[in-house]
C-alpha cells in the first residue's frame, strides 16, 4: 500500500496573520519533507473566488513541486475539469509531467459550487459531459500526431497538433466522485479513482468491487490505481493528535460545506462534528498504523492511502513533524 500526503490548499484561516506567501512557502516545506521522510505522494485542491485564499492554481502550484522534489510523485486531487480551456490544461499538464519526469497524476471532477460554474460561465448542468468531453480530449491531444477528437464544446481543429507532449504515453488521470455514474465513468475512462473521505472503508469496498467488475466485463486492460482520501494526524497519543487537527479540520468541513452548497454556514452542528470525528484517523503511529490496516485489509494492498494531514492554520512545524512521522514510523509498516 502506497501513502502520501496533502491536500495543500493554501487556506488562511481567520486566526492565521501570516501572509499568503507563507502559506505557499509552508505548501513547499511540507512537500519537501514528504518526500525526505519516504512518502509516496503530495497532492493539491482547487477551488475558486475563495475569501479564504483556497489554491486556483493548481498547475504552477504543482510545476513548484516538481522543482522541489526528485521523486515523490505529485497530483490534483482534484482539479475541476468542466471549468477549464481543455488546449491550456492539456499544455500545463504536459509541462508539469516534463519538469516533473513523469511524475504528475491529474485528478479531475465535476465539481459543485454554483458561483464557480457562473463565474466561469460554464452551465453547471453539463458538468458531467464536459468532464468526459475533457478526459477524451485530453488523450488526444497528448497522443503523437495531431489531436482527431472533436470536442462536443469547444470548437478546437481536430488536426491540430498539441505541445508538448508528456513524458510518457499520456499523464495518468485519476476521477473523483462516490456517485455510480461518476465511480464507473472513471473505471472506463481513466487510470484511477479516488474515493473521498466521507465515505467508510464498506463503501469504498463496494465502488472497488464495481471498478473491477466493470473492467472485466468490458475487457478493460492497462493499470488502475484505487486512491483513498481521508483526514487525520500522528501525534504523541490520540487525544494530543485530536487536539492538534481538530480547529483546522472542522475549518475546512464548514468552507467545503459552504463551497458545495453556495451558502454560508456559520458552524458545524455537535451531530456533524462527532460525526467528522469518527470519520478522521489520528493517534500515535501506531493507532493510524492499525487503522491504517483495515483499509487494506478491506481492499488489498495495491491501494494508493492519501492522508490528510495539511488542516489550514495547524502551522508549517507541526505540519512537517507529522508528515516527518507518518513517512518514518507509519508508512514502513506497508512495505
Amino acid at each position: 500500500m502506497k501513502l502520501g500526503t496533502g491536500l495543500f490548499t493554501g487556506q488562511r484561516r481567520p486566526d492565521d496573520d501570516r501572509e499568503m506567501a507563507a502559506l505557499y512557502d509552508e505548501l513547499r516545506t511540507v512537500t519537501r519533507e514528504a518526500e525526505a521522510a519516504g512518502l509516496d505522494s503530495a497532492w493539491v485542491s482547487e477551488h475558486h473566488f475563495a475569501e479564504d485564499g483556497y489554491l486556483s492554481g493548481t498547475m504552477p502550484t504543482l510545476g513548484a513541486m516538481a522543482a522541489d522534489t526528485e521523486e515523490i510523485e505529485i497530483g490534483s486531487c482534484v482539479a475541476l475539469g468542466p471549468l477549464y480551456d481543455p488546449i491550456h490544461l492539456a499544455e500545463d499538464a504536459a509541462t508539469v509531467d516534463l519538469l516533473s519526469d513523469g511524475r504528475l497524476t491529474l485528478g479531475l471532477a465535476i465539481g459543485s459550487n454554483p458561483d464557480e460554474f457562473d463565474v466561469f460561465g460554464v452551465p453547471r448542468e453539463e458538468r458531467a459531459e464536459r468532464l468526459a468531453d475533457l478526459v477524451s480530449f485530453l488523450d488526444g491531444a497528448w497522443s503523437a500526431g495531431e489531436l482527431e477528437y472533436n470536442s462536443s464544446f469547444h470548437d478546437i481543429p481536430t488536426d491540430v497538433s498539441i505541445t508538448p507532449k508528456p513524458t510518457g504515453d499520456s499523464v495518468p488521470i485519476m476521477l473523483g466522485g462516490a456517485a455510480k455514474p461518476a465511480v464507473r465513468r472513471a473505471a472506463r475512462t481513466a487510470e484511477g479513482w479516488c474515493a473521498p473521505s466521507s465515505l467508510p472503508v464498506a463503501g469504498v469496498r463496494k465502488r472497488v468491487e464495481d471498478i473491477r467488475r466493470v473492467r472485466d466485463e468490458e475487457g478493460i486492460d492497462g493499470e488502475f490505481t484505487v486512491y483513498v482520501l481521508q483526514h487525520g494526524w500522528v501525534g504523541d497519543s490520540r487525544e494530543d493528535a485530536w487536539e492538534t487537527m481538530r480547529d483546522g479540520y472542522f475549518y475546512i468541513q464548514r468552507r467545503y460545506e459552504e463551497i458545495f452548497s453556495g451558502e454560508s454556514v456559520e458552524d458545524l452542528d455537535d451531530e456533524r462534528k462527532q460525526e467528522l470525528k469518527e470519520q478522521a484517523i489520528f493517534g500515535t503511529p501506531e493507532q493510524v498504523t492499525a487503522e491504517l490496516e483495515s483499509y487494506r485489509d478491506a481492499l488489498g494492498d495495491d491501494i494508493h492511502f492519501i492522508f490528510r494531514t495539511a488542516h489550514p492554520g495547524v502551522g508549517t512545524d507541526a505540519m512537517v513533524e507529522c508528515v516527518r512521522r507518518l513517512g518514518e514510523e507509519v508508512a514502513p509498516q506497508f512495505r
